[in-house]
């Protein structure tokens, strides 16, 4: 296990791939989903005040990371026009499947399920960006996904109490870059790949 202290590096490794996806925003390079990155900034910042209230302790911080990095995304892609605004009803229905969940949590006022209502929450605005990095992986910045989820393997290394409300955000956060990372980066080999030339019969 590492010392507690070392959530603070991963708190600047999520900050700062978030704060490169936010200059891929600005030059166009990047063109960041507004319901995923909407929701990935309101989310965490609730989980890290659940956190709070039940006591996490230092494993918060990544957390508060995850929420602010995302501010600053989305402010870059209001700026500049460049974020992704067509709204499929895709993109409705992850969005209300992620408001939901928040709502039962502010009902039900318990901190350990706040925090694995979040998980779903933010899992869920994932979604449309999943399917977007599918798509069009030149449209996501890898080193964003890359940084961020070495910095939620940091925290995991961190964490003394097993209690879902002290991992369990930290467990996604690193799934969840694993999965978009790993798409963006396979499906960008894919379509650079040159296909079969003209005599090809097959």
């Amino acid at each position: 296990m590492l010392d507690p202290q070392w959530v603070f590096l991963s708190a600047v490794l999520g900050l700062a791939g978030s704060v490169r996806y936010a200059f891929a925003t600005v030059r166009g390079t990047a063109r960041p989903n507004v319901v995923t990155w909407s929701l990935w900034a309101a989310v965490p910042l609730i989980g890290f005040s659940a956190q709070l209230d039940a006591g996490v302790g230092l494993p918060a911080v990544q957390t508060l990371a995850a929420g602010a990095g995302p501010v600053a995304v989305v402010a870059c892609g209001l700026l500049t026009r460049h974020l992704l605004v067509r709204i499929s009803t895709f993109d409705k229905v992850c969005a209300v499947v992620a408001a939901v969940a928040l709502v039962v949590w502010l009902v039900l006022d318990q901190a350990p399920l706040a925090v694995m209502c979040v998980v779903v929450a933010d899992a869920t605005a994932a979604l449309p960006t999943l399917v977007k990095a599918w798509r069009d992986p030149c449209s996501e910045n890898l080193l964003f996904y890359v940084l961020v989820g070495i910095g939620a393997a940091v925290t995991l290394m961190t964490i003394t109490s097993w209690e879902p409300e002290s991992w369990a955000f930290a467990a996604y956060v690193f799934a969840l870059c694993t999965v978009l990372g790993g798409t963006v980066f396979t499906r960008r080999r894919v379509l650079q790949r040159p296909g079969p030339g003209p005599g090809y019969r097959g």
